[in-house]
C-alpha cells in the first residue's frame, strides 16, 4: 500500500482537498477558493480563466456562471473540464479533471439567494462573455434589471451551477531542491475506486 502521511493522509481526496481549502482561507490574502478553469472549443482550442470555487462535496466540485458564457457554452458542448487550485502562502496545488453537469435546481437558487443584491442584480444584467458598447451601457441595464426585478430578484434561468465530478486529482506540495511531492488520484470513471499514485516531481 502507497504510504502517504501529513497532509496527503486519508482514504477521501475530497476530504484532504476541504482540508487544504481551509487552511488557505486563514493563509491567502485574496480568494483562496479561486481555480484557473480549462476548457476547449469545438475546434480544439484551448481557453482559460479565473472562477470561485463554491463548494467542496462528497464526490464533486460546484461553481457558478452565467450559461451563455463562453466557459458554460464549452464545457456543456464538451462535457469535460479542468481547473487548478494554487496556493502561494502555503506552496501547494491541486490539479482536478472530470466530467461536468449543470446545478440548476434547488441548491442553485439557495446560492443565488445568498450573494448580495448588487451581485444578483449584475447577474441579470450582464450578457457575459458578449460585445459591450461602454460601461455606461452596462450601468444602464442593471438600472433597467434593478427596475423591473426590485429587492428579491429569483435566479435566473440562465445562470446557475456547474458540478465537476473528477476522474483525476492531484495533490502538489513544494519540497526542498524542487523534490516536490505528488499524489495523483485516478479512476476511469467517476463510479469507479480510486488509485493512488506518486509521482515523480
Amino acid at each position: 500500500m502507497l504510504e502517504r502521511s501529513g497532509i496527503f493522509a486519508g482514504a477521501d481526496p475530497f476530504a484532504i482537498a476541504r482540508a487544504w481549502l481551509a487552511e488557505a482561507e486563514k493563509t491567502e490574502i485574496n480568494d483562496p477558493n479561486a481555480i484557473a478553469l480549462a476548457t476547449t472549443d469545438q475546434k480544439g482550442m484551448p481557453n482559460a480563466r479565473m472562477v470561485l470555487l463554491k463548494e467542496i462535496e462528497d464526490d464533486a466540485f460546484l461553481f457558478y456562471t452565467n450559461y451563455g458564457s463562453v466557459k458554460a457554452r464549452e464545457i456543456e458542448a464538451a462535457g469535460v473540464a479542468a481547473f487548478v487550485v494554487h496556493w502561494k502562502s502555503l506552496r501547494r496545488q491541486i490539479r482536478v479533471r472530470g466530467v461536468t453537469s449543470r446545478e440548476d435546481g434547488s441548491q442553485a437558487d439557495a446560492y443565488f439567494s445568498s450573494r448580495s443584491l448588487q451581485s444578483r442584480l449584475g447577474a441579470w444584467a450582464s450578457r457575459q462573455s458578449e460585445p459591450l458598447t461602454s460601461r455606461a451601457k452596462l450601468l444602464a441595464d442593471v438600472a433597467k434589471v434593478t427596475a423591473a426585478q426590485g429587492s428579491a430578484p429569483r435566479r435566473p434561468s440562465f445562470w446557475g451551477g456547474i458540478r465537476l465530478r473528477p476522474v483525476e486529482i492531484e495533490f502538489w506540495a513544494d519540497g526542498a531542491f524542487r523534490l516536490h511531492d505528488r499524489f495523483q488520484w485516478r479512476r476511469e470513471t467517476v463510479d469507479d475506486e480510486w488509485t493512488v499514485t506518486r509521482l515523480y516531481p
